[in-house]
């Protein structure tokens, strides 16, 4: 549902200065339709290699498994759904479904992993942007509003899925990344390789930094590069979400890819939105929520999530950030004077 902005790893990008040099391994795999790099520290060569044999194999398979219009489980879930029938699911499926169930609670419908069908109503099932085929019409659209699918549609019965709504899509591409990335920290520390970042296509999550060998990252801006940059001195998931790269393009009008699925309709109003979370699903999922909801109802739903660390650009190039982000970002060289950045206080009831 949603396109990256990326977020780069900058160990030598000048802008955030320079560290002590600690031995790294590197490994890169194709999935998701992007680059997934895997990095470690303080690990052997030999120690590496095993664990990125490891990594492959398991990112293979959620790419194979997860995939929302390629043949696999998943698209035959959401295929037994149509028809009415229950179907067998993988246990990581059922665990995406239960966290997308609690986003789209959390999130007011804001984050909604059952609108797959309204994705690719929209021809946003694919790899190839931009999309230049027309909008849909008004009216297949208000159709599916009207049949209104949700998670909570589905019910877990032991390892089978239950739709009572044969409308009801699956979709994770607003949190399977971030899943994926916690999944991957957590099969490398069974094997006791704990400083790691992995970073699947710009977003990321990283773990075992120091203050003296932080791992750090670089904010890029819709047509502005790398604008700031985070260090991260412990852990945490960094994932931004935007509207750049991926949308439909026809007779100059322009539709974002990131769907808000209580219009059906594309986002309007934000550019970008990037979320610092301890988990990579939650960053992920957050990104996308709050992309949806919009200048006007960002920071509210910010606060209801728990979230303290945001920065939001809008659609006029505006920099919007939560007090605790602003106090993270380290501006680009250049960059300090021109960027005027207006401090949000988050304010709800579950404000951090």
């Amino acid at each position: 549902m949603k396109h990256r902005m990326q977020l780069a790893a900058l160990a030598a990008l000048l802008v955030l200065g320079a560290c002590a040099p600690v031995p790294e391994h590197r490994a890169g795999f194709f999935v998701f339709g992007t680059l997934v790099e895997v990095i470690v520290r303080d690990v052997s060569a030999e120690q590496a290699q095993e664990a990125f044999a490891e990594v492959q194999r398991t990112l293979q398979s959620m790419h194979r498994d997860w995939h929302a219009w390629e043949p696999g489980p998943l698209t035959e879930i959401n295929h037994q759904f149509a028809a009415g029938r229950a179907a067998a699911a993988p246990e990581d499926i059922i665990e995406l479904l239960q966290l997308s169930q609690d986003m789209e609670t959390r999130t007011g419908g804001r984050f909604n992993a059952a609108a797959g069908g309204l994705v690719s109503l929209w021809g946003f099932h694919t790899s190839e942007f931009p999309v230049t085929a027309p909008a849909p019409p008004e009216s297949a659209i208000e159709t599916w509003l009207a049949s209104s699918p949700s998670t909570h549609d589905i019910k877990v019965q032991g390892r089978f899925l239950q739709s009572a709504n044969p409308s009801t899509q699956l979709d994770f591409g607003g949190i399977a990344k971030g899943y994926a990335v916690d999944r991957i920290i957590t099969l490398l520390a069974e094997r006791d390789i704990t400083q790691v970042m992995v970073n699947a296509g710009g977003d990321l999550r990283a773990v075992g930094a120091s203050p003296a060998a932080p791992w750090r990252v670089g904010v890029r801006a819709p047509g502005k590069g790398v604008v700031a940059g985070i260090e991260i001195d412990d852990a945490a998931a960094v994932f931004t979400s935007g509207v750049d790269q991926r949308f439909r393009e026809r007779d100059g009008q322009r539709y974002p890819h990131i769907l808000d699925p209580r219009s059906g309709r594309p986002v309007q109003g934000l550019a970008s939105v990037t979320v610092v979370a301890a988990q990579g699903w939650l960053a992920d999922a957050a990104a996308t929520a709050l992309m949806v909801a919009g200048p006007g109802e960002w920071a509210e739903l910010a606060a209801g999530l728990g979230l303290d660390q945001v920065l939001v650009i809008d659609d006029a190039g505006g920099y919007h950030a939560t007090p605790a982000m602003a106090g993270r970002l380290q501006w680009a060289d250049g960059l300090r004077g021109d960027i005027e950045l207006n401090v949000v206080e988050p304010t709800g009831p579950n404000s951090p």
